[in-house]
């Protein structure tokens, strides 16, 4: 790399990180006054735990989320410095092109995107976890509505089927509770339980009033009796699976989740693939925001920064505007959750590449 590469590209990782520091604080100063009363009311809580089990998670979280907005207000606010210094005159009179230009643009929008997936893939989920816990402890009291499970089936292997009308989280307890297993689409065995209990001491199922029946090619059997303790190839685990928050799972443990639910018969699993889908289509995203940036603050403009930032807040909340539109069609039945989330990408993909060539005549 020449002097030039690493003198923009110092000052794009010094400006990012810059950004970045001016963006956490105020987003932290801004939740804790909303959750003080909330902190002050729990006469348990330390305030230890407020920062090491709520706030450092906070910022890890709000830290991957505001990269490519940092990204993008650093990339505008240097690059225009340099066009008000005539700096990037100098550029031009010494024959370098606006294509090489991005050179060392484009290896800071990798460093930062290399760092934003493995925050996304790895590090955040984990974070989120920690961050989680904390709010339903503390910040959102669940009611005891939220924990029971109404009309749900599952699909445990290519033959057997669960069904439970109702399933308590909190005691553990389910009413009106079926299994059945078939062969092919012949069902060869049925049982039913009026109630049904999970003990997770021995990791069982107590049935009460049970009934089974068995069906052979020419007569059936039935049995029945009061309670009886058996095991299932399922837990109350995956009874929440609905509730069960995508952003608290390591992507190889979300994408194993998202494949076993499929062969459970889940049918809309679309929430968990957009987020799964967006951990990698939002870091993607610093190079087109790299590249809109650059295209913007190139020129010398009257007005100067404050005109180059104005333009790109406006782009870059835009953005975030599509892409939470693109969420939210993205979670719905029957969309395409990969489409959806990559739509933003693909549009402002494009744009940039108009500015990118217009940038180079």
């Amino acid at each position: 790399m020449k002097i030039l590469d690493w003198y923009i590209l110092k000052r794009f990782l010094v400006t990012f990180l810059f950004t970045l520091l001016i963006l956490i604080p105020i987003a932290v100063a801004i939740d804790i006054a909303e959750k003080i009363d909330k902190f002050l009311r729990e006469e348990t809580l330390t305030f230890f735990e407020i920062v090491n089990d709520y706030y450092v998670n906070f910022i890890i979280y709000y830290a991957n989320t505001f990269m490519p907005l940092a990204l993008f207000i650093a990339v505008i606010l240097f690059t225009s410095k340099l066009a008000g210094n005539t700096e990037i005159i100098a550029i031009n009179g010494a024959q370098i092109s606006f294509t090489r230009f991005l050179y060392p643009y484009f290896i800071g929008a990798t460093i930062v995107c290399s760092v934003a997936l493995l925050m996304n893939h790895f590090f955040v989920p984990s974070s989120s976890k920690t961050r989680k816990t904390f709010e339903r402890t503390y910040l959102k009291k669940r009611k005891y509505s939220d924990t029971t499970i109404r009309e749900f089936s599952l699909q445990l292997n290519d033959g057997t089927y669960i069904y439970v009308q109702s399933f308590d989280l909190k005691r553990n307890t389910g009413y009106n509770f079926t299994t059945e297993i078939y062969d092919g689409i012949q069902l060869k065995q049925q049982l039913t339980a009026d109630n049904i209990n999970w003990s997770e001491k021995d990791s069982t199922f107590k049935l009460y009033n049970w009934k089974i029946r068995k069906i052979f090619k020419n007569r059936d059997s039935i049995f029945s009796g009061n309670n009886i303790d058996t095991t299932f190839a399922f837990t109350p685990k995956d009874f929440n699976y609905k509730n069960v928050m995508a952003q608290e799972m390591k992507t190889p443990e979300l994408i194993k989740f998202i494949e076993i639910s499929k062969t459970r018969g889940i049918k809309n699993l679309n929430i968990y693939l957009v987020e799964l889908y967006k951990r990698t289509s939002l870091p993607i995203a610093c190079y087109f925001l790299t590249l809109i940036a650059v295209a913007l603050a190139y020129k010398k403009k009257r007005g100067g920064v404050g005109i180059n930032l104005t333009l790109g807040i406006f782009l870059m909340f835009l953005y975030v505007f599509f892409l939470k539109v693109a969420e939210v069609l993205g979670a719905v039945a029957g969309a395409n959750a990969l489409l959806n989330v990559w739509v933003p990408n693909i549009v402002f993909g494009l744009f940039s590449f108009y500015l990118y060539f217009n940038a180079r005549k």
